[in-house]
C-alpha cells in the first residue's frame, strides 16, 4: 500500500543552513552531533518532506567520520521528537518569549522529547541532554547567541519538570501529539478506544519477522534464535516478535531469505488472501514487496505485482531476488488497468490500497504532521476508483481482499459497505475486518511521565502487538 505522505517534497536537509548538514567542531560520534542532525531532520519535516527522506538526505551528506552508531543515534532522536512534537513545541510557546530561529526551535525540540521521558524511558542522562544541546548550538557560527537560551530554557524546564508536564496534560493537543483533528477523528471512530488508539500510536514499534514457510517454522526458527542467545516469542502463524530490535545483519537467516521484516498484522493479508497453488494472482499497489513475497512463499503462484512508482517498484525485485522467488513486476497505475493489463483475469486481487497511513503511525510518527484532514476524502475517492477498476479482472468464483492500514472508517468499513452496495455480483466473505493497533508488552509513557495504556483494558496482555489495518474480503459470484 502506499504509506507515503501527501507531501513528496524533496527533502529540504540538504539544503538548510546553507549546506552544512553537521554542527561544526562536533565529534560526530556525540550526542551533540546527533541532536543538530536530527534538528535538521525536523525541520525537513516541518517544510514538508517525510522523515525518512529527510534522514536519508542527511547521511547522504554526513562526514566520513560518522559512524552507524551516529545514524541510529540521530534517527532514534528525530522518530522521538516526531512522537513528542507537539509537547515540545508546547514547551518552547511556554519558556521562550520570542519565537527562536527555526533550527534553534528544532534543536530545543528534539532535547525536549529527550527530557519528558522518564527515567525508564529516557535514552540519556537529563544533565547531558543539556550539556550537548548547548554544544551542539554552540558550534554553529550563527547561533552561537542562542546557547545561553538553550541552557536557560532546558534547565528552567528540569527543575519545574513535573509542574510543566502536569501543565502538558490540560492541552490536548500537547499531552497526546497529535493534530486537534486527528484526536477528534479518533475519538469520533473509537468512543470507547480512543485513548488506547492515541497511546498505541506513540508507543515504539516492535521489530517482527515473518518467517519464510518455504525454508522453516515458528517453532524451529524460535530455536535458531534461542541458539543465538536471541530472545523472541512467536506473534502469529508466520511471525515472530524480537524482544529487541536488531540491524538486520545480525538477524540469522536474513540475509538468506529465511525471514522478512513485516509487521504481524501485516501478514494476514497474504494469509487471508487464500491462494493456491496454480491460481493468478495480482498484487496491486504492491512495494515494497512484502506481501507479495508472503503470497509466494505460502503457495505456486503466478504473481503480478503492480507498482506505479517506478522507483519503488525496484524494491519489489530486490525483496523477492533476496527470497529466491519472482513475480511479474510492472509499472502502471491500478485504477487504470488498460495501460497494463494483458486481458487475463485473476483469481485473487490483493487491493492493498493508497491510505492515510493512520494506522502504522507509531512507525512513521511523521505522518501525523503531513497529513491533512482534507486528505482523506481524497483517498477515498482514489481507493474508489482502484477497486472499481480492479473488479472487473477478477474472475468469476474468484476473491478481492481490500486491505488499509488506516483506523479511519472512512477508508475502512465505510468502504467495504460502498463496494458491496456497488457491486451486485459481490459476495462478502469473512475476513479480520478492523484491527485497531495494539501493544502486547509495556506501554509508552505519556508526557507527564506515568505509564498509559490500560484505561480501556487493551495495550497489554497476551494479543499478539500489531499495527492497525482494515480487511475486507469479496467473492465474484
Amino acid at each position: 500500500m502506499n504509506r507515503k505522505p501527501p507531501s513528496q517534497a524533496v527533502s529540504h536537509a540538504s539544503r538548510s543552513h546553507g549546506g552544512r548538514l553537521s554542527a561544526l567542531h562536533l565529534a560526530p560520534d556525540s550526542l551533540g552531533f546527533a541532536l543538530d542532525c536530527a534538528a535538521q531532520a525536523v525541520g525537513a519535516v516541518r517544510a514538508g518532506s517525510a522523515l525518512p527522506a529527510a534522514l536519508q538526505a542527511l547521511f547522504a551528506h554526513l562526514p566520513h567520520a560518522s559512524t552507524a552508531a551516529t545514524r541510529g543515534a540521530t534517527q532514534d532522536i528525530a522518530y522521538r521528537t516526531m512522537r513528542r512534537l507537539a509537547t515540545a513545541d508546547w514547551l518552547i510557546a511556554r519558556l521562550v518569549r520570542k519565537a527562536p530561529p527555526p533550527h534553534v526551535g528544532n534543536l530545543l525540540a528534539c532535547a525536549f522529547a529527550l527530557l519528558v521521558d522518564d527515567a525508564d524511558a529516557a535514552a540519556y542522562a537529563p544533565f547531558t541532554v543539556v550539556d550537548q544541546a548547548v554544544d551542539a548550538i554552540g558550534a554553529r557560527r550563527e547561533f552561537v547567541f542562542a546557547k545561553g537560551l538553550v541552557n536557560a530554557v532546558l534547565r528552567g524546564f528540569l527543575r519545574d519538570r513535573e509542574k510543566m508536564l502536569t501543565a502538558v496534560s490540560t492541552d490536548e493537543v500537547a499531552y497526546w501529539s497529535y493534530p486537534a483533528w486527528w484526536i477528534d477523528a479518533v475519538r469520533r471512530a473509537w468512543p470507547d478506544r480512543w485513548e488506547h488508539v492515541l497511546e498505541a500510536g506513540n508507543a515504539q514499534a516492535p521489530l517482527t519477522l515473518r518467517v519464510n514457510a518455504r525454508r522453516t517454522n515458528v517453532d524451529d526458527y524460535l530455536q535458531l534464535l534461542t541458539s543465538h542467545q536471541i530472545a523472541a516469542t512467536r506473534a502469529g502463524d508466520h511471525a515472530v516478535t524480537l524482544a529487541n530490535a536488531l540491524p538486520v545483519d545480525r538477524i540469522p537467516g536474513f540475509a538468506d531469505g529465511v525471514v522478512s521484516v513485516q509487521d504481524a498484522g501485516a501478514q494476514l493479508a497474504a494469509q487471508w488472501l487464500g491462494a493456491r497453488d496454480g491460481m493468478r494472482v495480482l498484487d496491486a499497489c504492491a512495494a515494497p514487496g512484502g506481501k507479495t513475497g508472503h503470497v509466494l512463499e505460502l503457495a505456486d503462484v503466478e504473481v503480478v505485482a503492480l507498482e506505479s512508482d517506478a522507483s519503488r517498484a525496484v524494491r519489489i525485485g530486490e525483496n523477492l531476488a533476496r527470497l529466491g522467488l519472482a513475480a511479474d513486476t510492472k509499472i502502471g497505475d491500478a485504477g487504470d488497468p488498460s495501460a497494463w493489463h494483458d486481458g487475463r483475469l485473476f483469481d485473487r486481487i490483493l487491493a492493498d490500497v493508497p491510505c492515510s497511513a493512520s494506522g502504522i503511525v507509531r512507525r512513521h510518527p511523521d505522518i501525523r504532521w503531513l497529513r491533512r484532514e482534507s486528505d482523506i476524502a481524497a483517498l477515498v475517492d482514489a481507493q474508489r476508483r482502484i477497486v472499481s477498476a480492479l473488479w472487473p479482472l477478477v474472475k468469476p468464483g474468484g476473491e478481492l481482499l481490500y486491505v488499509t492500514c488506516s483506523i479511519f472508517p472512512e477508508e475502512c468499513e465505510a468502504q467495504a459497505a460502498w463496494f458491496g452496495k456497488q457491486h451486485q455480483d459481490a459476495v462478502r466473505l469473512d475476513a479480520p475486518g478492523q484491527l485497531l493497533p495494539t501493544v502486547a508488552r509495556a506501554p509508552a509513557a505519556t508526557p507527564d511521565g506515568t505509564r498509559a495504556g490500560n484505561r480501556d483494558g487493551q495495550g497489554t496482555g497476551s494479543n499478539p502487538d500489531h499495527d492497525g489495518f482494515f480487511y475486507a474480503r469479496f467473492q465474484k459470484r
